[in-house]
């Protein structure tokens, strides 16, 4: 049985927690996040083998459908996906920066997972709706034509579900700009 995560995204908070509840109550899964983002939507973030975060998302989307925003299960996630969304990773040179946002949450753990199976890019960051009423970015740096690459097949999955907002590349991005960031 192979690691999975899975995502849940509603519109209140009252459902949200309900369908969470629900979830580790169907399934042997963990929560690694779970908490109401901007503007008032609740998500909830699970690990566990496959099968049961299948299960678990399944079961949550299911039974409250009416208020199910979007979800999503991906099995064998990257490995800097955890580090992205919870802003520890360590980058020690931005060659590129590639930035993609979208209008929901649950999409742009996707779109990174993907850009960063695309090519050999780092995931510096993904916000996911805090602070942003609503919608979530993801920052990855590279080589150019590698970030330009991720960048793009990010766009074309996220473009595909009708929540892509913007996206830019910046080749060699000015030293002040990444302190900004950093």
């Amino acid at each position: 049985m192979s690691k999975a995560i899975g995502m849940i995204e509603f519109k209140t908070t009252a459902t949200g927690v309900t369908a969470a509840d629900a979830m580790v109550k169907t399934s042997d899964v963990e929560i690694v996040e779970a908490q109401t983002v901007c503007p008032g939507k609740y998500i909830a973030i699970i690990t566990g083998d496959l099968s049961a975060v299948k299960a678990a998302v399944d079961t949550a989307v299911t039974t409250y459908e009416d208020k199910c925003i979007d979800s999503f299960v991906l099995g064998n996630p990257h490995e800097s996906l955890f580090p992205a969304i919870y802003g520890t990773t360590q980058v020690e040179e931005i060659s590129a920066l590639g930035i993609l946002e979208t209008y929901d949450a649950a999409s742009i753990i996707e779109a990174a997972d993907q850009a960063a199976k695309t090519a050999i890019v780092d995931l510096i960051e993904l916000r996911i709706a805090k602070g942003m009423c609503g919608k979530s970015y993801m920052m990855i740096t590279g080589e150019v034509s590698a970030v330009s690459a991720s960048i793009d097949r990010a766009k074309e999955l996220v473009a595909a579900k009708g929540m892509y907002l913007d996206s830019s590349v910046i080749a060699h991005p000015d030293r002040r700009m990444i302190d900004s960031l950093l």
